[in-house]
């Protein structure tokens, strides 16, 4: 009986510097609630064939963050984390950390930037297979175009792929390919013979344009959190993906408006759907917490009647969220927050699940992680409820009786 091939070894390895001169700590930067070290991470776990993920970083902050979202961080030397150092002197360092920490070589390299925030797993396993399958040494992501390029010279501007003399139409022009900087896959050996990138026969992988996005200044940063929302694939959380619940109240549990009688009592609306998911969530052993700026008897009453605890009159939200956390001894990044607007957008940067409801602010629905199908004060909370616990909220123990 002929021996199984063992399958190869697939290391990614995700350079991340603290420093950035362009957009400071850019590799933190969330990008619908995900800091951008976070989405290359998740790229790449969910790539068939990588079998290992390396995060190489000078940063504490970005090292913990790796770590949080499943990969492993190797320190990089002061020596190659300047401006000037080249990405490959870093993949050669956390390819050798790796082998002498594993104990095993690895046979294709992966280099993958934080900085093409909406790479996907696909496009990763795309680049692995063309050198695993012997297609290539290497392989990189790639854009196809049909663009006129021109260059100004002394004579004035001239065409590059083109003769400015003859310009055919775009269906009658062979695409010519743009290299994203997103993936680039090698062969080990190869890449330690050679030293850089490219070597051997060379493979594309082609990407779709439209996902195409290099986040090199705060401009480019702005256009990722606006598109993020259409180009992410629809993500809500599983039960075993949260270990609490914190839910802002006006706007969320409510719909935003408030009611006055001829005292100046106010009154507001609260849905009887989201009172059921909450007791669910909370029959269900999660923490739910209610946490609040307004300090008004209603959110007090309405946290009394959901027997949960409430925090309110609190100006600085994530400052209080971040001290019950610890209190309870919950990681922020396995805490689930629903919110509605730009006060909320702090708390959103602190947790792992930051949800907006269907309702919400653009700016606080461009930052979510998930965004409810339902408005604020219209079962929101239910829906999120039945995200974790099932369409008819079911529960990893049975409801009393």
């Amino acid at each position: 009986m002929p021996t199984k091939k063992p399958s190869p070894t697939v290391l990614a390895v995700i350079p991340a510097r603290g420093g950035s001169k362009g957009v400071p700590a850019k590799n933190l930067a969330p990008v619908a609630g995900i800091p951008l070290v976070g989405r290359a991470v998740r790229a790449c776990l969910g790539a068939v064939g990588v079998t290992d993920v390396v995060v190489s970083t000078d940063d504490h902050a970005i090292a913990s963050a790796a770590r949080s979202f499943g990969a492993e961080a190797v320190q990089r030397p002061a020596a190659i984390a300047g401006d000037t150092a080249t990405s490959e002197s870093a993949v050669l360092h956390a390819l050798d950390a790796f082998e002498a920490g594993a104990g095993r070589t690895a046979d294709v390299v992966l280099l993958v930037q934080c900085t093409s925030p909406f790479l996907t797993s696909d496009e990763v396993a795309a680049a692995v297979a063309r050198i695993v399958d012997g297609e290539a040494d290497t392989a990189f992501t790639a854009a196809p175009s049909h663009g006129f390029l021109w260059k100004e010279t002394e004579d004035g501007a001239t065409g590059v792929n083109h003769d400015k003399a003859h310009r055919p139409r775009r269906q009658d022009r062979e695409a010519e390919y743009l290299e994203t900087g997103a993936v680039y896959a090698m062969d080990a050996s190869g890449f330690r013979t050679h030293g850089h990138r490219f070597f051997g026969r060379t493979a594309l992988v082609v990407t779709d344009p439209a996902r195409v996005l290099e986040i090199d200044d705060p401009h480019d940063l702005a256009r990722a959190k606006a598109l993020a929302p259409l180009l992410d694939e629809p993500a809500t959380p599983a039960f075993a993906d949260v270990d609490a619940v914190v839910l802002d109240f006006d706007g969320t549990q409510t719909d935003d408006r408030v009611h006055l009688d001829a005292e100046g009592r106010e009154f507001v609306s609260a849905h009887r759907g989201d009172g059921l998911g909450i007791a669910a969530l909370r029959r269900a052993g999660l923490p739910v917490l209610i946490l609040s700026t307004e300090q008004n008897p209603v959110v007090a009453a309405r946290a009394r009647k959901l027997k949960i605890p409430v925090l309110h009159g609190i100006d600085r939200k994530d400052l209080a969220l971040k001290e019950w956390c610890e209190a309870e001894g919950i990681d922020p990044a396995r805490v689930l927050y629903a919110g509605n607007d730009v006060n909320d957008l702090p708390c959103f940067h602190l947790v792992g699940w930051p949800v907006a409801v269907g309702s919400a602010h653009d700016s606080v629905r461009a930052a979510a992680r998930a965004v409810t199908a339902t408005p604020g004060g219209f079962g929101a909370i239910r829906e999120i409820a039945a995200w974790l616990l099932g369409p008819e909220l079911n529960t990893p123990t049975p409801f009393p009786n």
